[in-house]
């Protein structure tokens, strides 16, 4: 189970890398809205996704099937949302992020016994992507109106491709 979680969660960070990157071409339309904290946000995410791929590497494993579909939906949800403007980004931040630290939490745990490596990888992550999240909700707040019919797709879509990348491993 520690090397499916290990390709999931790798997919998952492609997946985040491009999200803040179509965000950030977006605002180029959108104005300058976030636009150096977006930038930040992906070297963050290209960090975590260095780190697992680099025990996937030790191990000699082959990317998760679901890689490139984590980074073209990613890309075209960044675009989307950054288009739609600020609350938009921030919205989508806080329901990714909040999907994505319930379900290290659940890795950290089953992995923390049997695979020391990849739980310790897991654990590198955790406090950026809380940071993430608590930056955004902080400037959102909780959804209201047609923001709660976005954050509830975005979560249900989190859900689905990591479901996806599981079985798909």
């Amino acid at each position: 189970m520690g090397e499916t979680i290990l390709k999931v969660v790798h997919a998952g960070e492609h997946g985040a890398v491009n999200i803040y990157r179509g965000q950030r071409w977006a605002s180029f339309f959108r104005g300058a809205a976030f636009r150096s904290e977006l930038e930040e946000f992906r070297l963050h995410e290209v960090g975590h996704r260095a780190i697992f791929a680099e025990v996937m590497r030790d191990r000699r494993l082959l990317r998760c099937r679901s890689f490139h579909l984590c980074g073209l939906g990613g890309l075209l949800l960044g675009l989307v949302t950054g288009l739609l403007g600020r609350k938009a980004i921030g919205f989508t931040t806080v329901a990714v992020e909040r999907t994505v630290l319930a379900h290290l939490a659940r890795y950290r745990v089953a992995t923390l016994d049997s695979d020391a490596d990849i739980h310790a990888a897991l654990g590198k992550i955790v406090s950026e992507e809380q940071e993430h999240h608590d930056v955004f909700a902080g400037r959102v707040g909780s959804p209201a109106g047609l923001w709660r019919i976005l954050d509830a797709a975005v979560t249900l879509a989190t859900e689905a491709v990591i479901r996806m990348g599981i079985r798909w491993e």
